[in-house]
């Protein structure tokens, strides 16, 4: 089973959403949206940092849907910025690594400031300015939910660590598969499947770009890494 797989399933299961801004129309209209595709989906709120540490403590959400641009708490003093947010995600991605989130804000270019800590999380993160249409944003909720790393609107140049360097050289100089990858790395299955996630947010390649052209990600990744002058 391929992660293209996971959106059907996961649309057949009782989901657990936890929706964070401070302004009630867009919750409004956010929760509106899930519910169009999750119908049966658990969708709880928050608007403030306190809020949403206690909602995913006690709920453990399948996705946290996230602004960047809330307040500490509800009191008078505490003012909204992109900054709170963005301590509160390096906080969540330290504390709970597999959590998938997606960043609904129309301050996502600050995330530039965290993309090392966004490249350590194992979990689903996806971007989703608030401009982007209804359609367009649930496909990004259906990416997170996959586990998919989905960053295009950040790319600011080409960063591949060694780790993910080793993966390329493996799988497009050796011909390996991934399970022989991990073997020969001496990490888990997932762990490899992880690092390919993180190559194809890194080369900016998309599950979009696979429906445009019919080319699989793999065959645009090994011709992206060639043309970057990663491998030979």
């Amino acid at each position: 089973m391929t992660n293209l797989d996971l959106p059907q399933q996961v649309r057949q299961k009782q989901c657990q959403f936890l929706v964070v801004d401070d302004h009630e129309v867009v919750l409004k209209g956010t929760i509106d949206l899930l519910r169009r595709k999750y119908p049966n989906a658990d969708i709880q709120t928050a608007k403030t940092v306190r809020d949403t540490v206690e909602r995913i403590e006690s709920t453990e959400p399948d996705l946290v849907v996230l602004d960047l641009a809330i307040p500490e708490s509800l009191n008078s003093s505490s003012e909204a910025t992109s900054e709170t947010g963005l301590q509160l995600l390096k906080s969540l991605m330290q504390r709970y690594p597999d959590l998938n989130l997606m960043v609904q804000s129309s301050h996502v270019k600050t995330l530039v400031r965290i993309k090392h800590n966004i490249e350590d999380h194992r979990g689903g993160f996806t971007v989703a300015d608030k401009s982007l249409s209804g359609q367009e944003m649930l496909t990004r909720v259906d990416w997170a939910l996959q586990g998919v790393t989905h960053t295009k609107d950040l790319q600011t140049g080409i960063e591949v660590k060694p780790q993910w360097m080793d993966v390329l050289m493996l799988a497009f100089h050796e011909g390996l598969q991934d399970r022989t990858i991990a073997e020969r790395m001496q990490i888990s299955y997932r762990t490899v499947r992880h690092y390919w996630t993180k190559i194809y947010d890194a080369l900016g390649i998309y599950p979009e770009d696979h429906k445009q052209n019919g080319k699989s990600l793999r065959i645009q990744t090994e011709k992206r890494a060639r043309e970057l002058g990663l491998i030979d």
